[in-house]
């Protein structure tokens, strides 16, 4: 972990950049010293199918989510979570300004005890470190 989702419409698949977003969140949680940086991953979910307000205009919106392991404080997490949204909105400022465009972001810490997996990429960076 962390694991960060990025659940976009369709009508932005070119001008969200999502690998440009995804390298810089990734850079970014790593450098915060707190993640273990063999779990960061990032990833893409496109909507093709949505409804936003009312519906008349060619609305667009990204909603992402870190989720991380349990046991980080609260400052912590603020901090890193506070970053973030900076990061995302600064990306996607220039976008904002040529569309209808909502941006939402949350953090999700998960179940201490059922969160269960296996990453044999840890190895890579533990001789590393």
């Amino acid at each position: 972990m962390p694991h960060f989702y990025a659940e976009c419409t369709e009508n932005i698949r070119e001008a969200a950049r999502l690998p440009e977003l995804f390298a810089k969140v990734n850079q970014a949680l790593a450098d915060t010293g707190i993640f273990p940086l063999g779990g960061i991953r990032s990833r893409a979910i496109w909507l093709d199918t949505w409804q936003m307000a009312d519906g008349k205009q060619d609305y667009a919106f990204v909603h992402m989510t870190l989720k991380i392991g349990a046991g980080r404080s609260l400052e912590d997490r603020q901090k890193v979570g506070e970053m973030l949204f900076g990061l995302i909105k600064t990306h996607f400022s220039e976008l904002m300004t040529r569309r209808y465009l909502g941006l939402s972001f949350t953090m999700e810490e998960l179940d201490p005890i059922l969160n269960y997996k296996s990453n044999n990429v840890h190895n890579l960076f533990k001789t590393k470190e």
